[in-house]
């Protein structure tokens, strides 16, 4: 021990040793004195873009570019947006040093421009094309502040969104255009204390009286507190209150109630306490709180009663007469939230990535010989495979985003199964993704990622919330797993091919992989399908054999599918990982020339960095150690390749200059002295 101790201080003392010696020979260079480093833009140590960055552009956010461009202008308008200007420019963000209460109203008035400047118009319009043209408006406000785009989405998409959905015409013709000028100011109480994904325990109670026709709401027990309510601690006027239905003494499960908890003057309605969640690690801008009901009234006309009524008498009344079928429809609006919480962490992932790449093709460190300059970061191999392989993951995932959110817009009843599975997979797959991006390009950018104002670092704790929120992602992943074992032992029982979300290729023979591991064959798209393919058939059916086994030794068929909660939550990231290359490739086989090129080399990294970093395809013998290492190689192969398109691949992301860290720019210029005292 001490012997290993000793050869490892020798290594370190040596190299340290010979560091200094490069760093102070000859002695006459100290004397005459050197330059001062000077900043070279990235565009000075790339090559020139070899595919139309507008038109990478386009592909990437999908839908209304011009609009994009539109909201940007209008942010950099106003100096509510501002955080600073050196020089020519001013860099737009949020200033994360103001404090909580600064914070909170920046957030409101940022919200209350942007309405003034018609950019809500239309928002709770249930319309595929209005659905698209929000959207695009609310990523270039996530783009600016997560806590912008939270504040105006709990009221545009989950309080609005409740009235449109879970609502009647008579909710609509009375809520709607108060809430698309914000006269009204709405927030969505479902989460309480003691449950969050659970929503079918909720304890909060209304019992209705049929003498004043009015829904009475109770908070029984602390553990029934509405808690993390977007808007409730300040802003909010009204809010969805969910809560157990108890008519005539029996429980019809939740439903949704609309309740004011505010008056026009900002004062707490009677019977109602509120209390503020206070400072988190994140989202500071939104003034989340708690709510207590203490026999609130609200009209019979509250009740949002798109699957079920009470008549003036206190009849109970529903189409559906399942309590688990009306549970269902009664959710299924939820998937909004989903699907735009997938869109938003791909559009962070893009801004971590476009601001550490930009800084590593402009920022050098070390000199590999005495003689020969300082390295540029992403000429560093390791430097490469840490970026690049998450930039290729990106491009990727923006494709499946750009999709989900095309089949969540044009959607009929028949695709509520599909959007369910495919918005719970690629919620919790595009999250930790961002999360996992922003970690590594925080470390990529050294001590500047610290910086807030870099935003790398601070984007961390901005959308760690996203891992919970619309959802647990494991829970999410153990949903898409549970869908696709039902659909699969439901063929199998019938004796009868399986229909389900992409699973149809099981219909046909298990494919083989071959011995001999090619550059051409690991590049080829129908090879990186059937591999992903393979990697989600053999998860699926390990999972049917371990629940059936269970099953047949006398354990319940919910319990067993939770016991073998390993390989579910493998098949629910193996499923989302297949969906993002198929969305890749239908993009990719839209484009000619050098554009479907690039898409190939970013899908060939995209699938094999997936392959790679999987340990299923080892554990379970589906490629052997030496294919696997081969897969390894070729992963740094393509990384190198698409080095010289790093500069063009971030700026074709649509992350303006000026939405970026200063990092990203001229980050000597920025820290000058000069500058401070401006």
């Amino acid at each position: 021990m001490e012997g290993g101790g000793s050869i490892v201080a020798f290594r370190r003392t040596s190299m340290l040793a010979r560091h200094l010696s490069q760093a102070t020979a000859p002695c006459q260079s100290l004397l005459e004195g050197s330059p001062c480093l000077q900043y070279v833009p990235p565009e000075a140590n790339s090559e020139k873009p070899v595919f139309d960055v507008a038109v990478m552009r386009a592909l990437m956010d999908g839908h209304h570019v011009e609009l994009r461009d539109k909201v940007f202008g209008l942010m950099r308008k106003d100096k509510l947006f501002h955080l600073k200007t050196v020089r020519d420019t001013t860099y737009l963000s949020a200033d994360y040093g103001d404090t909580l209460s600064e914070q909170r109203e920046k957030t409101l008035q940022r919200v209350l421009y942007l309405r003034d400047s018609g950019m809500f118009k239309g928002a709770v319009t249930n319309s595929p094309e209005q659905f698209l043209n929000t959207s695009a408006v609310f990523e270039c406000m996530a783009l600016f502040d997560h806590s912008l785009s939270i504040k105006a989405g709990v009221h545009y998409h989950l309080w609005g969104g409740a009235i449109m959905f879970f609502g009647t015409k008579r909710h609509h013709d009375k809520w709607l255009k108060p809430t698309e000028d914000i006269s009204i100011r709405g927030c969505f109480a479902m989460t309480e204390l003691g449950h969050g994904s659970n929503v079918r325990g909720i304890e909060t109670v209304t019992t209705y009286d049929p003498a004043t026709q009015e829904f009475i709401i109770n908070t029984p027990c602390e553990s029934a507190q509405k808690y993390w309510i977007g808007g409730a601690a300040l802003h909010a006027t009204h809010t969805i209150v969910f809560s157990q239905l108890h008519i005539g003494g029996k429980s019809e499960g939740v439903h949704a109630f609309i309740c004011q908890i505010r008056d026009s003057n900002g004062q707490i309605c009677p019977g109602i306490k509120i209390a503020d969640c206070g400072h988190k690690i994140g989202l500071n801008g939104v003034d989340n709180g708690r709510i207590w009901f203490d026999n609130v009234r609200v009209p019979r006309e509250n009740l949002l009663n798109s699957v079920a009524d009470v008549t003036p008498d206190g009849r109970y009344e529903s189409a559906i007469k399942d309590p688990d079928q009306r549970f269902g429809a009664f959710l299924a609006p939820l998937t909004t939230g989903r699907v735009v919480i997938a869109v938003a962490a791909v559009y962070q992932a893009k801004v971590a990535l476009a601001t550490a790449i930009r800084y590593g093709l402009s920022r050098r460190a070390f000199s590999l010989t005495p003689d020969q300059p300082e390295v540029l970061l992403l000429d560093y191999p390791s430097h490469q495979q840490r970026l690049l392989t998450l930039l290729a993951r990106t491009y990727a995932m923006s494709a499946s985003a750009n999709k989900l959110k095309q089949i969540y817009a044009f959607r009929t009843p028949a695709d509520a199964k599909t959007i369910h599975v495919l918005s719970s997979g690629l919620k919790a797959l595009l999250t930790w993704h961002n999360i996992r991006t922003c970690q590594e390009c925080r470390e990529a950018c050294g001590g500047q990622g610290l910086k807030t104002e870099n935003k790398v670092g601070q984007l961390k704790a901005e959308y760690d919330v996203q891992l919970t929120f619309e959802g647990d992602n494991n829970v999410l992943m153990q949903q898409v797993s549970k869908a696709l074992l039902a659909d699969f032992l439901s063929a199998l029982r019938r004796k009868k091919p399986i229909k389900s979300v992409g699973l149809e290729y099981m219909n046909g023979p298990r494919p083989i992989i071959p011995a001999n591991l090619g550059s051409a064959l690991l590049r080829n798209s129908k090879f990186q399908v059937t591999l992903l393919q393979l990697r989600e058939r053999d998860l699926l059916e390990r999972l049917a054999a371990d629940v059936m086994d269970r099953v047949s030794r006398g354990t319940p068929q919910a319990e067993a599918a939770n016991q073998s909660y390993q390989l579910a939550g493998r098949l629910g990231e193996a499923f989302a990982e297949k969906q993002v290359l198929e969305a890749h490739l239908e993009t990719e086989n839209q484009q000619t020339g050098p554009l479907k090129d690039i898409l190939g080399l970013l899908r060939s990294l995209y699938v094999l960095s997936v392959v790679d970093e999987s340990p299923v395809f080892l554990r379970y013998g589906l490629l052997s150690s030496t294919q696997s290492q081969i897969i390894h190689q070729e992963v740094a192969a393509l990384c190198r390749e698409l080095r010289p398109h790093a500069l063009a691949l971030v700026e074709s992301l649509g992350i303006p200059r000026d939405f970026l860290g200063p990092i990203a720019s001229d980050w000597i210029e920025y820290n000058s002295y000069k500058n401070e005292q401006a």
